[in-house]
């Protein structure tokens, strides 16, 4: 039996402490000093030691729950999750602004502001005011449950103000004070332990964490902004919205802003370019919301994103470094890319040391030397790109960079050749390790074949002891050769003999076409002549003209197609010999009936209902072909999430850009 007095204690004590914790962690305006709260704390402790019974779910003592937790439970999500549109500059936000007013039918929006938090997004689910369940968006639709983990963070209540059924959302983040120490602590444990790039990947990595322990050391904050769900009377607008989440107790990001009209947003935007790095957590951009909730309703949403929103973001990060070295890589088709290594930056949150300077008239163009400080960036795209040398900032004495006559990788003599009317140039021996290498590597890989256990170390072991010199060799391997490795025993080697002969049991003609590595020959090309052509005999025998009328074959493609079957004849009746090929190719009325027949699409940034294989599936089978860069011959642009630098050429072409769910619609 526990005293009364106790229990009074008690429940006096725990409400002090959620109320100091509210007061610090949220309204960054403590009352007491640190010292005593620590006292309160250890009080509260103390009693729940001594009476077990007392110890409830909303006792911030909680925070930290036993013992780590197995695996990730799934959470359906009650309220779908959207993601935003992107707009990168003001002429976006004047059309999103065009669209709205547009959509609303004379009807006249407020926007209100906020900061866009570069963190990781949380949905919260609270039951008469107690915390019931914290996840992840996932998918938008089922999340990951990490409410042991997000209990660890002193920001989010358990406990709200009031005891009201309620879902929200929110921005997990880790401020770049917290990203240092936990670099430290890190070091301090393992020094091969790699550091944290940038906070919003710490975040991430604590809130999956399955020990909560570890969780609680990051030292997370966490931003609400949305009610999904209330049970009380929602608020009318979202300004309203955020001034209805402080009241129950959600620590709020302190910048929103209500605003008229676009000049107040791009000015807020620009505003908070120049102000962001002064906050001491990660801003990317500025969300914008339609203010009025009536009006949010009327607009709805697309297949993936609200109608009533937009993410403008800041300009790509731009930063400097120091060309130390500019290397040349073989290719698979033997084709020389030169690369320049750099000495080790931050950009965008990630450490790069390399950047692809892409050929021969590049480095001219950019007059890139050994020596030189560039500028940077990445922009949109994940992959680094050198914008700019500084040349008031070169070192005497720097000489242009000299292609080579010869590259020792190349094998043989190292002799190498321009290719005849592009800026590529290419290993002379297509028979070199360097470029055998690569080819066979590529044609087990899951781009081609998708030979399970056949990785690079596998076939480099191969191409060493002699076992394997072109792709067809593969086929032909027994357990005997293959127990010769490194490695490998009697169970592994048997193993990969059957993944070799299952995978030669059904081969797609295009997957195989992709694989053989013909210069200029990708994954589209190989996909469009399976379409156009039934047998692997039929393509070999095709002419430059014929290969030269498929819409998305040039003659450059179509002169290298015809010369490598013309070359390679016996390696084709060998690959015939051992692999089951299965003709792709589109019925003549498929392509007349379908109005896309012939388009060539090019897909950038995350779709919400398919991936970006499935949306190539789903155009190649009405007869589209799909692209990997934008040029004037393209006919769509699909932007989805987080689209990059492939929808800004597209704006500045003119060419035709599709939402996801125009996309959908003209798909269907």
């Amino acid at each position: 039996m526990i005293p009364k007095e106790v229990r009074e204690r008690y429940n006096k004590l725990k409400a002090a402490v959620s109320r100091h914790r509210h007061l610090y962690y949220t309204l960054q305006s403590p009352e007491i000093a640190d010292s005593a709260y620590d006292e309160l704390e250890q009080e509260l402790i103390r009693l729940e030691e001594q009476y077990t019974e007392l110890v409830s779910r909303d006792s911030p003592t909680q925070r930290v729950g036993g013992a780590p937790e197995t695996a990730f439970k799934k959470v359906l999500h009650q309220v779908a999750q959207w993601s935003f549109n992107d707009a990168f500059t003001p002429d976006d936000i004047r059309d999103f602004d065009a669209r709205v007013r547009k959509m609303l039918g004379g009807a006249t929006p407020t926007y209100t502001l906020e900061l866009k938090i570069d963190g990781l997004k949380v949905v919260l689910t609270y039951e008469k005011g107690l915390l019931k369940t914290a996840a992840t968006r996932g998918d938008g639709v089922v999340g990951e449950d990490v409410t042991h983990n997000v209990r660890t963070i002193r920001s989010v209540p358990l406990r709200l103000e009031r005891p009201v059924d309620a879902i929200v959302e929110g921005e997990v983040w880790m401020s770049e004070a917290a990203l240092k120490e936990v670099n430290v602590l890190r070091q301090a444990q393992d020094k091969k332990l790699p550091l944290f790039a940038n906070p919003r990947n710490a975040a991430a990595g604590a809130i999956r964490q399955l020990d909560p322990k570890v969780a609680a050391q990051r030292k997370l904050d966490v931003f609400i902004y949305d009610v999904a769900r209330t049970s009380e009377q929602p608020p009318r607008a979202q300004y309203e919205e955020l001034r209805y989440l402080q009241g129950l107790g959600f620590k709020v990001n302190k910048h929103f802003m209500l605003v008229r009209s676009v000049g107040e947003i791009i000015e807020y935007w620009q505003k908070w370019q120049q102000k962001s790095k002064a906050e001491g957590y990660w801003i990317d951009g500025v969300v914008i919301k339609v203010n009025e909730l009536a009006l949010q309703e009327r607009l709805g949403y697309t297949g993936k994103a609200p109608r009533f929103a937009i993410a403008f973001k800041f300009p790509a990060e731009q930063v400097t470094t120091v060309v130390e070295d500019i290397v040349l890589q073989v290719g698979r088709t033997g084709v020389l890319t030169p690369v320049a290594h750099l000495r080790p930056v931050l950009v965008a949150g990630s450490t790069v040391s390399r950047a692809t300077l892409h050929n021969e008239d590049e480095i001219k163009r950019l007059d890139v030397r050994v020596g030189d400080t560039v500028v940077l960036q990445k922009a949109g795209d994940v992959i680094p790109d050198i914008v700019r040398v500084l040349t008031e900032l070169r070192p005497p004495k720097t000489k242009p960079y000299q292609w080579p006559q010869r590259v020792a990788e190349c094998g043989g003599s190292g002799a190498i050749e321009r290719i005849p009317g592009q800026a590529a140039w290419r290993c002379v021996d297509k028979g070199s390790f360097a470029v055998m290498r690569r080819k066979l590597r590529y044609f087990a890989s899951r781009g081609a074949l998708n030979i399970e256990g056949l990785g690079p170390s596998t076939v480099d072991a191969l191409l060493e002891r002699g076992l394997v010199v072109n792709v067809d060799d593969f086929f032909t391997l027994r357990e005997g050769d293959v127990l010769e490795l490194e490695g490998f025993a009697g169970v592994s080697a048997k193993k990969l003999i059957e993944s070799i002969k299952k995978a030669a049991q059904r081969v797609p003609l295009s997957k195989l076409i992709t694989g053989l590595s013909i210069p200029q020959v990708g994954e589209e090309t190989g996909i469009l002549l399976a379409q156009n052509f039934k047998t692997i005999d039929d393509i070999a025998a095709a002419s430059v003209g014929e290969l030269e009328v498929i819409n998305g074959i040039g003659p450059i493609v179509a002169t290298a197609i015809h010369s490598w079957f013309r070359e390679n004849k016996k390696l084709v009746e060998r690959l015939k010999k051992v692999l089951n090929i299965v003709s792709e190719k589109l019925a003549r009325t498929t392509l007349e009936k379908s109005p896309l027949a012939g388009k060539t699409f090019v897909l950038t940034g995350t779709m919400a209902s398919m991936s970006r294989d499935e949306a190539k599936e789903k155009l190649r089978k009405l007869g589209a072909g799909v692209s990997g860069s934008v040029s004037k011959n393209t006919d769509y642009v699909v932007a989805g999430e987080e689209a990059g630098s492939k929808l800004d050429k597209a704006k500045d072409l003119g060419v035709k850009i599709l939402t996801e769910q125009q996309f959908l619609d003209l798909t269907k």
